[in-house]
Order: structure tokens, then C-alpha cells, then sequence
């Protein structure tokens, strides 16, 4: 007890767990502040108003796990399902927060938001409490994370990106920790980290190379081979998870024509297609970032912000780099610390090079730029603890931050939390109260067709694009799958269709087949109506 007691006093961590419970309230504070600004609170926060179609999916597909251990019926796309199981196109490792959160606690639309604000107020606790940065570095995190407006944005939803965020964090905090004092378990514990990440998202693999860099830095050839044995077991689980338990997708999640290019065109034809798709792909990423200053187009916003976080990394990898080279330290604490920076800027920094040509030859744009997020997310944390005399980095990252983040970032879409709006609520209760009666789960021979509802997409009425009023599934009774369809594929595909449920637009051609053949018509609100086959 007496060593406990000297431990405490000498390492000053009575201070730092000050330190560490200041910021473990800013994910707290920065939630509650904007939803005030907003007039609401954060149990306003209303998942069924927000028109992030992807959120429905992780959050019935954890409801399912909860309460059955996978869901009883498949989710996919035009129909598609996982080899094993019932899940979606992305791996289930993505969400096993929410599900270790919803076994403890409970599962309801509130639910993930909470666990969200844990993850980051953990995420910052265990940061200072493993990186002990000093109460200027505090101060210019705090700054950073509150213009950050993605940290909330993504908070108070059901996307993983939270997930990632502090999972990533804790890494690179564990491995400050590490290089200050080498113990094998916190090497371990890194591997760990990374490897679940990278099960989650496979462009995570990126930072399994820290590990492997530091192993093989401490044994030499013994670590390389152990390094190397570890990568290939990652990579191998999640090729099987991919198989097995991943749902086809409409189309490819990401594209890898560059790479079958060198075996189709030879080594000089390869060289040629890569390059000619980075010329291609990059003249569209400057066009996003033109729009993104302009218009405040999120794509755009957070392509600059990636390139910007490049920017202060990479010119702080190299200063550092010549510093050492240069001897230009007083102290050898000193010395050992530029080297530790050093180690994890120049690694954060090849990350962000690696993912942008990842983006440009495997994404697309669009729907890539939002993975660029998590980055972003760990160059805020380790930016506070770059040596400063004028506060240059910190001030170009909050400029840029507030510029597209407060001043450009208005589009409801991208930026705007959903709050609580009496139509959708009553809506959702008649759908609520309709499909309990209604909906029978079929618990033989699971999963099945039988407790799947087809989601159509969108249909057109008179001439219109209408899109399906799909936050009302979120009323489906727990263990029920989802299959979001293409109207084209419904109706050329009517008579053999295997789901046992159709949730339409009202008044489209895939409406009109569903009156020809008879459906029983369950409940129709908004624009959506839900038909039972058979």
C-alpha cells in the first residue's frame, strides 16, 4: 500500500486524474451545448427523423444480436444474404460496443447515443491518464475537439464512426505510453487494438504496422516473423468474415480494377491504368474540395481537413526528424520524447498518405470521405502534443476547422442532429402499435424469408422520384431483417420474390403490382405502406 501511496504522489497522478476527468466531461459538455443551442436536450435526439439510411441497418441489426444473438431474418440488398447468419455488408466486429452496451443496459433509440458519448468520454480519460499531456496541450485539445463538429454530429447517431474515433485514440495513446516505458503486455494490448480494428474496417490494417514497427525495433528478426505471422492471421479472419457473414452489396464497396490491371496489362499497362485513375479520381477530389469552399459540400470539407491534418503532420514528422539528426536537445528526457513524437507523427502521417491513395483508387468519393473522419480524428488528439511556441499548427487546424465546420457546414443532411418532431413520433406509433399485433416471427429454421421486409428504396409517382419513408421500420418488431431493394429489381423480379413483407411507396408501379396480386395491406402512414405477401 505504501509503494501505491509514493507511486501516486511522485507521478503526480492526483493531478492527472484531474486532468483526465476534465476532458472526460468536454464529449458531455460539447453534446449538451449544442443541443441547447438547438432548444433541445440530448434525450431529444430522435433516430427516426434522421435521413441517414445506413443507421437503420446498425441499429435493428444490433437489436437482432441482442435479443437473439443474430437476426432472424437476413439483411441485404435486393435480397442478397450473408453465406452464414443474417447480417449486412459490413463486418459485425464494426458494432460490438453497441452490442456489449445493449447486453448490459438495454437496447432502445437512446441507447447508442449513450453508449457513443461513454466511448469518447473513455477515450479522452484514458488519454490523458496515459499521455499525461500538459495543461497548455489540454487547452489546445479542447479548443481543437470542440470545433470538431463531427465528434458531436456523430455522437448523437447510430453510424460506428464514434467506434472508430476512440478506438483509434486509445491506440495511439497506448503506444505514447508504450515507447515512454516498453512493457510486453501494452505491445500486446496494441496488436489487440489494431487487429480489432481492422476487423471492423480492413484500411485499419494501416495501423497494425506500428506494432510490427516496434516489435521488430525491440527483436529484430524474431519480431519481423512474429510480426508478420500476426498480419497474416488478421488479414486472413477478415477475408472469412467478409465471405461468410457479409451480404453482396448493390455494388462493390471498393474497387480494385487497379490492382487486376498489372496482371490483365502486364507491369507498364498496370503502371499506366493507376496512374491514369489517380489523375482521373484526383481532378474529381480537387473538384470536391472547390465545392466544399464554395457551397460547404462535406465531401469536399473533409477531403481539405484530411489534407490539412497531412499538412501539420508531415511538416512536424520532418522538423522533428532534423531536430534529432541535429542533436537539438538539451536534456536526454528530451531527446527520447522528440523520438517518441516523432515515431507516432511520421506513423499518423503515412497513414493519412496511404488512405488518400486508398480513397482515390478503391472508394468512391462520396461515400469514401466520411472514413477519412477517424484520421482526422486521431491528428486532433496528437496535434495538442506537438511542440509549440506560437500555437502555428493548432491555429491552422481551428481555422480550418471553424471555416468548414460552423461557417460553410449548414446542409441539414451532413450537419444537422435529429431532434424530436411530433409527426414522425405519432407516425411511429401507429407503426409501433400496428406491427406488434401484426408482425409473427417465425423462430424455425432461422434465419429465413419469412421475417424479412423488403424496404423498396424509392418509386415514382406522377412523374416524381419519391423515396420510401423507411425511418418507419424502425417500429419492426426486434429480430425482423431488412432488405433494402431497388424498385427496378421489385418489379422484375415480383413473382419470385422471397421476403414475406413489401414496404413501398404508396401510389407507385410497385404498389400497383402489390394491389394486382392481392396483398394484404398491413399499414400505411407517410409515404410508406407495408404489404404482407404471403
Amino acid at each position: 500500500m505504501e509503494k501505491i501511496v509514493v507511486w501516486w504522489k511522485e507521478d503526480n497522478r492526483g493531478i492527472t486524474l484531474v486532468k483526465a476527468l476534465l476532458l472526460a466531461a468536454l464529449p458531455v459538455f460539447c453534446c449538451l451545448v449544442y443541443c441547447a443551442a438547438q432548444g433541445f436536450t440530448i434525450g431529444q435526439v430522435y433516430l427516426p427523423v434522421s435521413e441517414w439510411n445506413d443507421e437503420l441497418f446498425y441499429y435493428k441489426q444490433v437489436e437482432g444480436i441482442i435479443h437473439y444473438g443474430y437476426p432472424q431474418g437476413y439483411f441485404g440488398f435486393n435480397e442478397s444474404h450473408a453465406l452464414k447468419l443474417s447480417f449486412a455488408a459490413w463486418s459485425p466486429v464494426l458494432v460490438f460496443p453497441w452490442i456489449i452496451w445493449g447486453l448490459i443496459f438495454g437496447w432502445n433509440l437512446m441507447s447508442p447515443i449513450y453508449c457513443n458519448i461513454f466511448l469518447m468520454a473513455l477515450c479522452c480519460f484514458l488519454f490523458v491518464w496515459l499521455v499525461r499531456p500538459a495543461w497548455k496541450q489540454l487547452g489546445v485539445l479542447v479548443l481543437l475537439f470542440c470545433l470538431y463538429t463531427p465528434f458531436v454530429r456523430y455522437m448523437l447517431s447510430v453510424m460506428p464512426e464514434v467506434i472508430c474515433f476512440s478506438m483509434l485514440i486509445i491506440f495511439y495513446s497506448l503506444a505514447v505510453n508504450y515507447l515512454r516505458r516498453e512493457k510486453g503486455y501494452k505491445l500486446v494490448l496494441l496488436f489487440l487494438l489494431a487487429a480489432t480494428m481492422t476487423l471492423m474496417r480492413p484500411y485499419l490494417a494501416l495501423f497494425l504496422l506500428l506494432p510490427a514497427f516496434l516489435w521488430i525495433r525491440k527483436s529484430r528478426w524474431k519480431g519481423a516473423v512474429g510480426a508478420f505471422a500476426v498480419l497474416t492471421a488478421v488479414v486472413g479472419v477478415y477475408a472469412c468474415i467478409k465471405h461468410y457473414l457479409g451480404a453482396e452489396y448493390f455494388a462493390p464497396l471498393f474497387f480494385t480494377d487497379w490492382a487486376s490491371a498489372f496482371f490483365e496489362q502486364g507491369l507498364w499497362g498496370g503502371i499506366r491504368f493507376t496512374l491514369g485513375k489517380l489523375f482521373y479520381m484526383g481532378r474529381d477530389f480537387l473538384n470536391h474540395m472547390r465545392q466544399g469552399f464554395s457551397t460547404g459540400l462535406a465531401s469536399g470539407a473533409f477531403f481539405v481537413c484530411h489534407l490539412v491534418c497531412m499538412m501539420v503532420l508531415t511538416v512536424q514528422s520532418v522538423r522533428d526528424w532534423y531536430r534529432l539528426r541535429k542533436g537539438a536537445w538539451k536534456l536526454e528526457n528530451e531527446e527520447k520524447e522528440m523520438k517518441i513524437q516523432f515515431i507516432i507523427q511520421a506513423h499518423l502521417a503515412f497513414c493519412f498518405f496511404s488512405m488518400l491513395f486508398a480513397l482515390l483508387l478503391m472508394y468512391k468519393l462520396t461515400e469514401g470521405s466520411k472514413h477519412l473522419l477517424t484520421f482526422i480524428a486521431a491528428a486532433i488528439f496528437l496535434s495538442a502534443l506537438m511542440e509549440t511556441k506560437f500555437y502555428k499548427k493548432a491555429a491552422v487546424l481551428g481555422v480550418t476547422f471553424a471555416y468548414f465546420f460552423f461557417y460553410m457546414g449548414l446542409d441539414p443532411y451532413d450537419y444537422q442532429v435529429p431532434f424530436v418532431q411530433e409527426e414522425r413520433l405519432a407516425s411511429l406509433e401507429v407503426w409501433d402499435n400496428t406491427l406488434s399485433g401484426r408482425l409473427e416471427l417465425k423462430e424455425e429454421n432461422v434465419p429465413n424469408y419469412e421475417n424479412v421486409v423488403i424496404w423498396v428504396f424509392n418509386d415514382t409517382v406522377e412523374g416524381i422520384n419519391v423515396n420510401t419513408q423507411w425511418q418507419l421500420l424502425y417500429a419492426l418488431p426486434e429480430g425482423f431483417g431488412i432488405s433494402c431493394c431497388m424498385p427496378g429489381y421489385v418489379l422484375e423480379h415480383f413473382d419470385t420474390l422471397q421476403s414475406r413483407y413489401l414496404c413501398v411507396v404508396p401510389g407507385g408501379p410497385v404498389e400497383e403490382k402489390c394491389i394486382q396480386a392481392g396483398y394484404d395491406k398491413i399499414v400505411e402512414q407517410e409515404n410508406a405502406v407495408l404489404y404482407q405477401r404471403y
